[in-house]
């Protein structure tokens, strides 16, 4: 049986609407037009140095990474005009100390990863631990950037934007999302992949996330998440109705995640309706 989604009143004006005025009205909470938010940076600069301890507090995104790259794979596999997996180049947006845009510029299938993040403290980290890999420092194929979205420069040739532009575990960090991905969705080329994960906004998730996982287990750092900037799957995919050029054809997909203490992460389908999901969607060739 489907949970509900739990309504947020402020969340249900945001996003909610079906109409270009229900984002509007979303967009005008907007104050600056940065989305970086002081309090959020604050908090992962204090996690910055066990940012590549497989058992400390980011353990959870190392055992995770795996089914980003088998989510990604399975967004590549829809048809029709794929993405060709031969040279993707890759935007990683919110990077971290870089375990994902690591892991991508191994691949045999990628031209180039460029990762950026706000945290001065955190990108410091990626750098250093990059330079441990002779492959990572070929030119050209992982570049860190201490930036946000919206002082990188938007490449004026759709074919010099990116294949694949992602956001793991970064949207419900961000106080302001609609603009934020405005900023996002300029950097993917036709026919590339913007893909994210993130989490539903339900009575399930506060259960799992805050309580459990923060107060009980302490699988995360208390204050890690906030809870009413969770968002629904159903939420997103409104939001992407009101985008042209994005989604035809079944460039759509999402796919829910949980998890199991012991096993590790494991896809769940139907899970993207009360808990930690992926998301992605293409831009229209």
């Amino acid at each position: 049986m489907r949970r509900a989604a739990v309504a947020h009143p402020l969340r249900l004006l945001k996003y909610c609407k079906y109409s270009a005025r229900g984002l509007s009205s979303l967009r005008s909470y907007a104050t600056s037009s940065s989305s970086i938010n002081p309090t959020e940076v604050s908090h992962f600069n204090a996690l910055a140095s066990t940012w590549w301890d497989p058992y400390g507090s980011s353990r959870l995104l190392h055992l995770m990474n795996p089914l980003r790259h088998d989510f990604i794979a399975a967004c590549h596999a829809l048809k029709p005009h794929s993405t060709s997996q031969k040279t993707l180049r890759y935007l990683d947006i919110g990077c971290g100390g870089g375990i994902f845009a690591e892991s991508a510029a191994r691949l045999p299938s990628t031209a180039s990863v460029t990762a950026i993040d706000p945290s001065v403290e955190v990108v410091a980290v990626a750098r250093q631990h990059a330079r441990r890999d002779p492959l990572l420092q070929e030119p050209g194929r992982l570049e860190y950037l201490n930036n946000g979205i919206e002082d990188l420069a938007v490449a004026e040739a759709q074919e010099d934007k990116y294949d694949v532009v992602t956001l793991f575990e970064v949207i419900e960090h961000i106080s302001h999302p609609a603009p934020f991905l405005d900023s996002c969705l300029q950097f993917v080329k036709p026919g590339g992949w913007l893909v994210l994960s993130t989490i539903a906004r339900t009575w399930t998730s506060w259960a799992v996330t805050k309580v459990a996982a923060e107060d009980i287990m302490g699988l995360v750092p208390r204050g890690t998440h906030d809870w009413s900037k969770y968002i629904n799957e159903h939420e997103l995919r409104r939001f992407f109705e009101t985008q042209r050029g994005w989604g035809i054809n079944g460039g759509v997909k999402a796919m829910g995640c949980v998890y199991v203490p012991g096993v590790g992460w494991r896809m769940v389908p139907g899970g993207e309706q009360w808990g930690n999901y992926f998301f992605g969607i293409r831009r229209d060739p």
